[in-house]
């Protein structure tokens, strides 16, 4: 049965972590299949630069990586302090690089200066989760 990351993840305990992500229903992540012949090799190139992208996003140290064709193993470690010495306007520039976010934070984003109180409250409560 499936459990909450916030259930999985102590960094009291360790800042490393072995994660593996797996296709189903015969999925292919790369290389080639059978039973079609169809190649999916050209997507191993793009799963490494997506993995070196994510790390320097996010407070995260890649030790080891492995990509099969149906699953990939990933050795990552934590860097908490690195998190958590990152501005408020940081985490944010960081958060935006990936996801849009809701327009509060857009209009936030695009005019620091000129934002409401109520948005900048919602901003900050953002940051800190």
């Amino acid at each position: 049965m499936t459990r909450a990351r916030q259930q999985l993840i102590s960094l009291s305990d360790t800042p490393w972590y072995h994660l593996v992500n797996r296709c189903v229903r015969r999925a292919f992540l790369c290389g080639v299949d059978s039973i079609s012949g169809q190649s999916y090799e050209h997507r191993r190139e793009w799963i490494e630069q997506m993995m070196l992208k994510l790390a320097s996003v996010f407070a995260v140290d890649i030790a080891a990586f492995a990509v099969m064709s149906n699953h990939y193993h990933l050795v990552v470690r934590v860097d908490k302090d690195r998190a958590q010495a990152w501005s408020d306007d940081e985490v944010l520039e960081r958060w935006t690089q990936l996801f849009s976010g809701p327009v509060y934070l857009q209009r936030y984003v695009a005019d620091k200066d000129q934002a409401e109180p109520a948005i900048v409250k919602q901003v900050q409560q953002l940051v800190q989760q």
